[in-house]
């Protein structure tokens, strides 16, 4: 049954009482669309994706969109979780990136692979205390880590799959910023953890240890740049390294370590002068591209792009290379990730479903160091331009 949304002179997007994720009601959907803005929108009705199955994953569906998909490869991989050889999935329109990833990685294969760990595996809330005074506020932070039982359970109380590791108090004038971190297992599992954080903030106004809290006050920086995250805590923190002998290095990229380096140190400089946190080339671009394929929340991007790459002379002139990211969120359950081609994506790198997020982690790290390994090769030798022009540019061939 439609709802009528029309309220003086506004007409609102069709909806139904039961939200309308049934194809009949998709398609009614889509078509007063069409009618109203005189298109047609035969693509975005070929959807790949049962409409019920969208049911909280999107409001007001008419359908679904689609992204070109390539594929980059042999990626070797000496991980934990990851150990093997993967062929990486991306959806992007962005001519050249995949051409350029793939390079990376086969080289890194070329020199035995990259190692990679994940170091820590946790996500964060953190809500905001507020009080009359500094000395209420200094005393609620000394009080609070003897409150952990019981926060833990009304926490946990909310959730199968969250579980409180620790909170950490940090005062600010009379306020007290708590990060609440939890292991959510294979899901990101922000909406998970906010509720389990709600419920604690609540059993701690209720017994009178606090008089208010807001849910969010910013500082675990959830899908945007921040200091903080460089520290870790928003999602796994994974690393990523591999050392390339020299003629491997000339033979894909026709550099040497000690132009890599140079490189390196020079745009190093040029990231101090922008105040840019940590320092990478294009984290933001693989990342966006494998998480569009694989079904994870993309705005998670500009949390998970705040890193750093590294680039090392070894004793025998080789060039190590290594990128940390500190802040990676990434999840094989929940969301978006068995929704269509998302799940098809996983089942390509044999992650999908559960026990397998340090996996997918530590082959997205390994993939964005190819990524910066081919990106920085093709600066220091000059071909950047030249490569963007041959692969990324989609005029018409010539007669």
């Amino acid at each position: 049954m439609a709802v009528d949304d029309t309220h003086a002179g506004i007409e609102l997007v069709p909806r139904f009482t039961d939200q309308g994720y049934s194809a009949e009601q998709v398609r009614e959907r889509r078509e007063w669309l069409q009618r109203k803005l005189g298109v047609d929108l035969p693509l975005i009705a070929a959807s790949a994706i049962p409409s019920e199955q969208m049911r909280g994953n999107i409001e007001n569906p008419i359908g679904s969109a689609q992204m070109p998909l390539g594929v980059a490869g042999p990626l070797r991989v000496n991980g934990l979780h990851a150990d093997g050889t993967y062929y990486v999935p991306f959806a992007t329109t962005e001519g050249a990136l995949v051409r350029s990833y793939e390079r990376g990685m086969v080289m890194l294969t070329r020199a035995g692979g990259a190692a990679a760990r994940v170091i820590v595996d946790e996500n964060v809330v953190c809500p905001m205390f507020s009080f009359d005074s500094v000395a209420e506020a200094a005393a609620f932070a000394a009080a609070l880590p003897g409150h952990l039982d019981a926060l833990r359970a009304e926490a946990e109380s909310t959730t199968r799959h969250g579980k409180l590791k620790r909170v950490d108090p940090r005062l600010s004038g009379r306020s007290v910023i708590v990060s609440f971190y939890y292991s959510t297992a294979d899901a990101q599992g922000m909406n998970m953890i906010v509720k389990a954080t709600e419920r604690a903030s609540q059993w701690l106004v209720a017994r009178g240890h606090a008089p208010r809290f807001r849910i969010f006050s910013g500082m675990s920086s959830e899908k945007r740049a921040s200091g903080f995250l460089l520290s870790g805590g928003k999602g796994k923190t994974v690393v990523a390294g591999a050392r390339i002998p020299a003629a491997v290095l000339q033979s894909y990229m026709r550099i040497t370590p000690r132009q890599i380096v140079e490189m390196w140190h020079d745009t190093m400089l040029g990231h101090l002068q922008a105040n840019a946190i940590g320092f990478n080339a294009h984290y933001a671009n693989g990342l966006a591209a494998m998480f569009i394929a694989c079904g994870q929340d993309v705005a998670n991007v500009a949390n998970a792009a705040v890193g750093i790459t590294d680039y090392e002379l070894t004793p025998e002139d080789d060039l190590y290379a290594s990128v940390t990211l500190p802040s990676l969120t990434v999840a094989t359950v929940g969301g978006g990730t068995m929704l269509g081609t998302s799940a098809e994506c996983l089942q390509m790198l044999g992650c999908a479903g559960t026990t397998h997020a340090p996996k997918f982690a530590e082959i997205v790290a390994s993939a964005i160091l190819a990524g910066e390994l081919s990106m920085a090769g093709a600066i220091t030798s000059g071909e950047f331009v030249g490569a963007h022009e041959t692969y990324g540019r989609n005029r018409p061939p010539a007669p």
